[in-house]
């Protein structure tokens, strides 16, 4: 029997469609020129058309008259991508307010708080946007791991990293991650501090960020997102679109595995759709992207965009690494990622020195510090900056003070040149005379970090390793294989005297820097 005729199946398809669509809760709300930067919407001030807004899977595009809707659950981050051009509103610490949180119920009683209640969804999420200058040509600040444990180690990064940054020209600044040592009541007074620098500051969510307690990974952030708002979000700047996200996710144990989620890979797939191909688009996380159980789904979202770069931290060491074919990776050129230095370095160990501050070297033999991004329209450098030490000192060479003439022969020099990768040039020359002498790249462990380690106390088991920790810090990791080491062979026939070594480095990208070391042959 049928139930149904042919004319009235359609009909009735449709209803059902319609009823299933008004299931779906929805926001919505409007993008607006704040003319006064009040931040409300007044009377007479201007919708804003074409800007993306998101909940971290779906983006919905301005209408003309600014409108925009999204489907909400009970645990939604509503973001604006600040679009070129435009600025959003910061807070007293510089913190970008471009979300809306909605959270009804607020964040699980932690041991430390998350997110108060919100409340009913509101009629209309409005987002204030006002103009502002931005060049083509501008430069970011890139800080990774502060990993302040306590105040004390908060004053280190504001000594250490901060005081020299302020007066940078910099348009903005971004911290990969691992604001703190497992402690987030810490992220009111790093921010306290870094405001100083006085440039908009994002920040992204690492493993030690997170809340203990948590039962699940959606509430792993809650903490986070009370201070910075939605953990994977996105945002324009010139002719460059950045893309942040929390590639982190945490079992009940406070375990944790690296990889995007399915909404994150839908939310770049989808925003991206509204990205024209001759933006740089740049990845920013906290754990390199070479490291993610997932990395090739990503990868199948960029490899066919000609300008993409990422950048991560976690790793306490620094490295160009390249993705190609053997991971997934299948551009018309490999994917270049940089883990960028820490600014705690190796977790804030080691001696201090006269100021009170670690040396905190890192276990590849860098020293802490950030970097500095170049952006020209959609082409970028980067630049390696050590905390407190001038711009151009970019690598350790190490040779001995003294060397007897006979053993010239069987003498290497090695440079650990701090930014260096394997696609850098590195040569040497001595007393400015004759050619240069081509050095060669050398996976191996720093040799003053090796020699640091034989001297570890550590290892002691007479030693008082609380003792130990109170002077040093954090128990420094082992040596690791660097990614920016080179050696070389001196010339056999230089006479007795006292002699310069210069090496010098050409990077990736054309920078060129040198170092010198003088030492005697006997």
């Amino acid at each position: 029997m049928r139930l149904f005729s042919a004319n009235l199946l359609p009909a009735l398809l449709l209803l059902f469609t319609g009823i299933a669509a008004q299931a779906q809760p929805m926001a919505a709300g409007t993008v607006y020129h704040d003319l006064n930067k009040n931040r409300r919407k007044d009377a007479g001030e201007p919708p804003i058309a074409n800007v993306c807004v998101s909940n971290g899977k779906d983006v919905a595009v301005t209408d003309k008259a600014g409108k925009w809707q999204l489907p909400v659950g009970d645990d939604t981050g509503f973001f604006v991508v600040k679009p070129a051009g435009y600025g959003v509103p910061l807070n007293a610490d510089n913190l970008p307010q471009h979300f809306y949180l909605h959270k009804p119920g607020g964040s699980p009683t932690l041991a430390v708080a998350g997110v108060a209640p919100t409340g009913p969804l509101p009629p209309s999420i409005n987002f204030p946007l006002w103009k502002q200058t931005e060049p083509t040509q501008f430069s970011v600040l890139l800080f990774a791991d502060p990993q302040t444990r306590g105040i004390q180690e908060v004053n280190y990064v504001t000594h250490d990293v901060v005081e020299e940054c302020i007066g940078t020209t910099a348009r903005f600044g971004i911290s990969l991650g691992d604001l703190v040592a497992d402690d987030p009541n810490l992220f009111a007074e790093l921010n306290a501090s870094t405001a100083h620098i006085g440039l908009p500051w994002y920040n992204l969510f690492g493993n030690h960020d997170f809340n203990r307690g948590a039962t699940d990974d959606r509430f792993s952030d809650e903490t986070f997102e009370r201070f910075y708002g939605p953990s994977t979000y996105a945002f324009e700047y010139g002719q460059v679109a950045f893309i942040a996200f929390k590639n982190l996710y945490f079992s009940p144990e406070g375990k944790y595995k690296s990889r995007f989620s399915d909404d994150q890979l839908a939310f770049v797939r989808n925003y991206l759709a509204h990205v024209p191909n001759n933006k740089l688009v740049i990845l920013l996380m906290h754990v390199p992207v070479l490291a993610c159980e997932n990395q090739k789904a990503l990868y199948e979202l960029i490899d066919k965009r000609p300008f993409t770069f990422s950048i991560s931290g976690h790793a306490h060491q620094m490295a160009h690494l390249f993705a190609d074919e053997k991971v997934g990776w299948k551009g018309p050129k490999s994917h270049h990622h940089f883990v960028n230095a820490t600014v705690s370095g190796s977790w804030w160990c080691g001696l201090k020195d006269e100021t009170g501050i670690p040396h905190a070297t890192m276990n590849d033999g860098a020293p802490n510090g950030y970097s500095i991004l170049h952006v020209t329209g959609n082409q970028y450098t980067v630049q390696f900056k050590a905390a407190r030490r001038p711009a151009d000192y970019q690598m350790n060479i190490y040779l001995p003070d003294d060397i007897a003439q006979a053993v010239l022969d069987t003498t290497k020099v090695t440079a650990n040149v701090f930014a260096g990768s394997s696609k850098s040039t590195v040569e040497m020359q001595v007393d400015g005379k004759g050619g240069w002498y081509p050095m060669q790249y050398t996976r191996m462990k720093d040799p003053a970090i090796l020699a640091m380690s034989r001297l570890n106390p550590y290892l002691d088991a007479n030693v008082d390793g609380q003792a130990i920790e109170n002077q040093l810090g954090w128990k420094m990791d082992e040596p690791e294989l660097s990614y920016h080491i080179w050696q070389g062979q001196l010339p056999t026939n230089l006479p007795p005297g006292t002699h310069r070594l210069t090496v010098r480095t050409t990077d990736l990208v054309g920078q060129v820097y040198t170092g010198t070391r003088i030492f005697r042959v006997r």
